[in-house]
């Protein structure tokens, strides 16, 4: 049978029962609709909330950590070698906190094809000096443009220019929570003494907010060069190498390499972020789940509504398989039916889905804690489309093949003799 003429079958059969044609296909749009609006707000919100730390963090950083050696005297001695040795409350020897031979480091990584970046850090305790008080905080050292490049380090300051940081002398742009608790505006000129007891002035360009209140209360940024002036060292001091790779699902592997070849320790972001990934898998997992719910609901209408017309259409259907219609083909005219319901109202989801995105990215979204963000963030990734199309059409065919079957299987003259 001509699929030209099964097409036309299905469309009379549509456009005679237009009204529960119509509500069949509100049901797929409204569920197309939300299920593409809310994967796009939820997965803006993750990566508005993820990025709150991951844009900041190195995909693997290079550091010395303090700790107390496992190789003690009593361990290494042969007089105590056939003994079972205990030590209690080993404290760590003063051990270097700067990567050694770090210009190495830096070349060695900059080579290495998976790197996309190098920024170097020096990261000190201080205190902020504000008349008879003492504030605690910490100063990170950094490369004003490298971090820029590799860790967006200009989203995150709210007031001030962040190049001052290399071309004004001794400069610092605060943690807006620790600019708030010194009174600190810009132009003003602080005083830290650092671990070391070397007390310094600092003039303030700027203030940095990341939004997380803990940390904006303490961190604070100067230039790598004004942070080595303040701890009395040379200008290739450097406690930390942060590293961003072209692919951070490379980070454990080039981690572990490197902290191999250069004795250093090494962190990776998988590792020290696990609970962020895992956080954003739930909620991905959760706005997936309601979207494919949804959709499930529609089909139920669909078949329930495809039910109602095969039991109103008995004597068409008779009449069909009595001039020479097989069950095929009454089959591929109700299957026909399904599909063309969850192309029509799937097409019209997801353009209503897609501005749908858009009002929500115009709704203010305004907080302190975030100044940079002015309104909901969305995601607009083609493959929720994709995923909602595809998931319109499958619904739709399953819903209508149950149907579709029970009507192939009706036996004309039974309908006929009940007349």
């Amino acid at each position: 049978m001509k699929f030209k003429l099964i097409f036309e079958i299905a469309m009379a059969l549509m456009t005679a029962r237009l009204k529960q044609t119509v509500v069949a296909a509100t049901g797929v749009v409204f569920s197309i609709t939300m299920f593409v609006a809310l994967l796009g707000f939820m997965n803006g919100l993750n990566q508005l909330l993820d990025g709150l730390i991951l844009n900041r963090t190195p995909h693997v950083r290079f550091y010395n950590e303090v700790k107390p050696n496992p190789d003690q005297p009593v361990q290494i001695s042969k007089e105590f070698q056939n003994f079972y040795n205990i030590i209690r409350s080993v404290k760590p020897a003063a051990s270097r906190t700067s990567i050694y031979n770090n210009e190495a480091v830096f070349r060695t990584l900059k080579n290495d094809p998976r790197v996309l970046g190098v920024a170097p850090k020096i990261s000190t305790q201080v205190f902020y000096n504000v008349g008879n008080t003492d504030i605690s905080g910490v100063i990170d050292g950094i490369d004003v443009e490298e971090e820029n490049r590799l860790f967006a380090f200009s989203d995150y300051v709210i007031e001030g220019n962040f190049m001052d940081l290399k071309n004004t002398s001794n400069s610092i742009i605060l943690g807006k929570g620790a600019a708030d608790r010194m009174m600190a505006s810009i132009g003003d000129v602080i005083q830290a003494t650092t671990s070391q007891g070397n007390r310094v002035q600092l003039k303030v360009v700027g203030y940095y907010q990341s939004g997380l209140g803990d940390l904006d209360n303490v961190q604070s940024y100067a230039s790598i060069n004004t942070t080595q002036k303040m701890l009395g060292e040379s200008s290739s001091y450097v406690t930390d190498i942060n590293v961003k790779l072209k692919d951070f699902n490379q980070a454990p592997t080039l981690a572990g390499e490197f902290r191999e070849i250069f004795k250093i320790d090494a962190d990776d972001i998988q590792t020290v972020n696990a609970q962020f990934e895992t956080g954003t898998q739930v909620r991905n997992l959760i706005s997936y789940v309601v979207g494919v719910t949804l959709l499930i609901v529609s089909g139920f209408g669909i078949y329930n509504i495809l039910n109602m017309m095969i039991y109103e259409k008995m004597d068409t259907i008779a009449i069909l398989k009595a001039i020479g219609f097989s069950g095929t083909d009454v089959k591929n005219i109700f299957i026909t039916i399904a599909i063309t319901i969850g192309v029509v109202g799937g097409g019209i989801g997801l353009i209503f889905g897609f501005f749908a995105g858009l009002g929500i990215e115009k709704i203010p979204f305004e907080t302190e804690a975030l100044p940079t963000i002015k309104t909901y963030p969305v995601d607009f990734n083609p493959k929720y489309y994709i995923i909602g199309g595809a998931f319109s059409l499958i619904t739709t065919y399953f819903a209508g093949f149950l149907p579709a079957r029970k009507a192939s299987g009706v036996d004309p003259v039974d309908i006929i003799r009940g007349k």
